[in-house]
């Protein structure tokens, strides 16, 4: 758990780094949608020739990326192995009851597989190249559209933000607790789902008291500097649109005009 790296900010002088963060959360946002229009093996090809690309551009290493998937690893394989085992269509290769084996459920996992692994290593570079103050500023100004419809947009910036960054240090001390509970003797993944559920307990009440704790003392920190969620604020610093930034967003509208002409010329499901 404590290799899990979104949420967590690695300072650098990268290109990625340097984009306005704005920038940097609309393309990751539109690389998100746009993964679905991968639909053939050229597609494929694309995606994760823009991803290893973005991952070079971030200057961080690959195994830091690596390791980062590593912890929803078994999630990935698990949507997988339902894509394989309950997608009918095309040639059958194995019928066993209600599993099944067939052309489509394999080219189908192939999809899921690349457009789970290649979200989390985009989005990983936003949270990665992006201080949690900036990231903090450009959620709360995409979201300025919603205060017309009294939506307390600096509240829920402030929340995504927190809870984003404190994502990471809750599976640090959860893999801290659980080390603890190993050495006094617990064991963890073994025995029956009942078991197994009990032996969580000890783990799950000290991170639930801890979390609330350190809820508590963020906002006595917050309070005492000032921070009033119904007072208008003002910003220290300003968010400035350089001509880069638009080079960003126009590469993902090239993106996108990329997989839509692929789409045209090969089709889908062509591997």
């Amino acid at each position: 758990m404590n290799k899990l790296i979104l949420g967590r900010y690695f300072p650098g002088a990268s290109r990625i780094h340097h984009l306005d963060p704005r920038a940097k959360l609309i393309s990751g946002l539109a690389f998100v949608f746009i993964t679905f229009l991968a639909t053939n093996i050229q597609g494929l090809l694309l995606l994760w020739t823009f991803t290893f690309l973005v991952m070079f551009l971030s200057g961080t290493g690959f195994r830091t990326y690596l390791r980062g998937v590593r912890p929803l690893i078994w999630l990935i394989l698990f949507t997988v192995a339902l894509q394989i085992l309950f997608t009918a269509g095309g040639d059958i290769y194995v019928d066993w009851g209600p599993f099944t084996i067939s052309e489509f459920g394999l080219i189908n996992a192939i999809y899921i597989f690349s457009r789970f692994v290649t979200i989390i290593f985009v989005t990983t570079v936003v949270t990665l190249t992006t201080k949690p103050v900036d990231l903090t500023d450009g959620i709360n100004f995409l979201m300025r559209p919603l205060r017309f419809i009294h939506v307390p947009v600096e509240e829920l910036s402030m929340m995504l933000t927190i809870a984003l960054r404190f994502v990471p240090d809750l599976l640090d001390e959860t893999q801290k607790i659980m080390d603890a509970q190993r050495a006094r003797g617990a064991v963890f993944g073994e025995g029956s789902i009942f078991r197994q559920m009990k032996a969580l307990v000890p783990v799950f009440l000290p991170i639930f008291s801890n979390s609330l704790n350190r809820g508590e003392e963020l906002a006595d920190i917050m309070e005492v500097r000032g921070y009033r969620a119904e007072c208008k604020r003002s910003s220290y610093r300003a968010l400035k649109w350089k001509m880069k930034d638009t080079v960003c967003l126009l590469v993902i509208v090239l993106l996108a005009a990329g997989f839509i002409c692929l789409n045209l010329i090969y089709g889908s499901f062509h591997l």
